[in-house]
């Protein structure tokens, strides 16, 4: 089992549509998937879920939010609830998703925030308790995954570099990161590395106290898979995208090199794939596409005339599997 974040600290780069339908993918390709939605603003769980059954899952008595699965750590009270995921059963034109589960959101997540950061410091100079504030996470999603036995685990997280974050990238095999092919997805670069390289140094100090603790710590040592380009305008030429959009589509390979790729090898957490690249592919602007798999709640290359396409929009809708799975190649790669 592999654990892969979708993370970037630049928000608005379409990583909760891409988790979305590789994980749909992956569940074709004889996968059991687990999503884990740990970004606040819950739009994996939306995407997902009927507002009463996301309202369900906040319920403290019975829900299997991600809050309720840490709120008495959070508080002081107790350790991780174990309270099974949620399971995605669906049609779609080959047959069924039966192995598709989803740890829901909780708007209440952004409160174990200060809890993480109170105890940081903490948790470094090896405090059982401030250690197990900082592993509830990880330690509920490898209780999650041993119980439907999942094959990979997909977590979605918010686009900060705080210290939610700081835990949950610490739990991940790998992580991923979406880029939008413009100036500030590039920005957004300069410190991912920098961070991520303070971030190992912590946790190897946390981990040097686990003889010491009777549960299990993360790693803290998340592997860079590599970028995905996505949202840009399609045009009929070798980059396959407009001009202005190519020019900054032409520099995150570098970017990426630079900033992120140099700081995490010496750690050893790059992942080298057979071309030199970190490229993964490129989902172009989908357009109205996307509403309509939200409002569906199906992935776009499952979108049918009932649920309101018509014309060209259905063919690209089935077509688009094309965009989505050469990435889901790339990522049955790592899990084989």
């Amino acid at each position: 089992m592999q654990i892969i974040s979708i993370f970037n600290n630049k928000g608005g780069v379409g990583k909760t549509t891409y988790i979305y339908h590789i994980a749909h993918l992956l569940e074709r390709a004889d996968q059991t998937v687990l999503l884990v939605d740990l970004d606040s603003q819950c739009n994996l769980s939306s995407y997902c879920l009927s507002d009463q059954e996301l309202e369900r899952s906040w319920r403290s008595e019975r829900g299997n939010s991600i809050w309720n699965a840490i709120e008495r750590v959070s508080v002081g009270m107790g350790d991780i609830r174990e309270r099974r995921p949620t399971r995605l059963i669906k049609q779609h034109a080959l047959g069924e998703y039966e192995n598709l589960y989803l740890v829901p959101g909780d708007v209440m997540l952004s409160s174990y925030e200060d809890r993480l950061g109170d105890t940081w410091a903490a948790a470094r100079g090896g405090d059982p308790m401030a250690l197990r504030v900082q592993s509830a996470i990880y330690r509920y999603i490898l209780w999650c995954a041993e119980t439907i036995q999942a094959d990979v685990v997909l977590l979605d997280l918010g686009p900060n570099l705080g210290s939610l974050n700081r835990a949950v990238l610490a739990a991940s095999d790998y992580f991923i990161t979406p880029v939008s092919p413009d100036l500030f997805s590039i920005r957004g670069t300069e410190n991912l590395g920098n961070k991520l390289n303070t971030w190992r140094t912590g946790w190897d100090q946390c981990n040097s106290y686990s003889d010491f603790i009777d549960f299990q710590l993360p790693a803290g040592r998340p592997c860079f898979l590599g970028y995905v380009k996505q949202q840009h305008n399609v045009r009929d030429n070798e980059a396959g995208m407009t001009r202005g959009w190519n020019l900054f589509g032409e520099q995150i390979e570098g970017a990426v090199r630079q900033n992120i790729v140099s700081r995490l090898e010496p750690l050893g957490q790059v992942f080298h794939w057979g071309d030199g690249l970190f490229d993964l592919g490129g989902i172009p602007n989908l357009h109205s596409l996307v509403p309509y798999s939200q409002e569906a709640k199906k992935p776009i290359f499952d979108l049918r005339s009932g649920d309101g396409l018509t014309g060209a929009h259905i063919s690209r809708a089935r077509n688009s599997t094309e965009y989505f799975e050469p990435m889901v190649d790339v990522l049955l790669q790592v899990l084989d």
